[in-house]
Parts: structure tokens; sequence; C-alpha cells
């Protein structure tokens, strides 16, 4: 066996169209997601993943106008910072889960610290998820499809062939 294959193997590599064992799971087009952290380039660069994929961003630098954003028009999914400006993350988030109107909207957390009892302090006080920065389109969609397996956000009617 050559290194390439060994490699391949170690990597889980297979034939082209190997590699996802079953169909992915998208959700639904217009989802309006809630992108809310105090890194204008996190914020670009979150809400060009949704918009390519047919979602519609809607964008906050802080808690408090996040807040307001949020019991405004409740959006499907929220993305929240940890650190913010004035209320921080973790206060929106006990919030939002007091909230009627915002209760059930799943949360993900994003955070570029790399302390371990984040995922644990978040997963206590509701965080849905946690992603850590800086992340890729992959880990943004895997998080969202893993959100519409377990039925918190619709999927995207799948299209049929014949």
């Amino acid at each position: 066996m050559s290194y390439r294959q060994r490699m391949g193997r170690l990597l889980r590599f297979g034939k082209a169209g190997e590699r996802r064992r079953k169909s992915r799971q998208e959700a639904a087009r217009g989802l309006r997601v809630l992108v809310v952290d105090d890194s204008r380039a996190v914020v670009a660069s979150l809400s060009g993943m949704l918009e390519q994929n047919e979602l519609e961003p809607v964008c906050a630098g802080d808690a408090e106008e996040a807040l307001a954003l949020a019991r405004e028009h409740p959006p499907d999914l929220i993305f929240l910072g940890i650190l913010l400006p004035g209320m921080t993350g973790f206060a929106m988030l006990r919030q939002l889960r007091r909230d009627p109107a915002t209760a059930k909207v799943p949360v993900i957390m994003i955070s570029g610290k790399e302390d371990a009892v984040e995922p644990y302090f978040l997963d206590r006080i509701g965080s849905d998820d946690f992603m850590q920065k800086p992340f890729g389109r992959g880990e943004v969609f895997t998080r969202i499809e893993r959100l519409v397996e377990q039925g918190r956000l619709p999927a995207r009617p799948t299209r049929f062939s014949g």
C-alpha cells in the first residue's frame, strides 16, 4: 500500500462520493438568523456564509441591540458571541431563555477563548451548541444540520428527480 493510500485511509478518504454516508439535511430557505458578535469580521464572514446558503442574516454588534431585534421579530436561530461590549453573551442568553417569545430559539454560542469550561457552563444556562473561533463553513453548517436533524429547525424540502 502506498503512502498516499495509507494517508487516505487514515483520513477516511474514499472514492469520489463516498465521504458522506448520508444525505445532507439543510435548513429551510429564508430562515432568519441573528448574528451577534463584537467583531465586524466575524459578523461579515458568518453573514456571508448564511446568505450563500439562502438564509437571512440579521446582525448586531452588542447584546442590547440583539435583544431588541430578537424581541421585535424572533429569529429562527441565533449565533451569539460570549464577550460583547456591555452585556455579555451569557447574560443575553439568560434573558432569551426567560422570555417566552425567544425561549425556544436555538442558540449557538461562539468564542475565541480555548477554555474547556465554557461549553459546560453554556450547556447549564441553555446554549444549544458551542463553536470556537476561528471557524469554517463546514463547521457552521454541520452545527445547523444537527439542529435540523433534532427537529429544532425546519428542513429544506428535498428535490426529487424523475
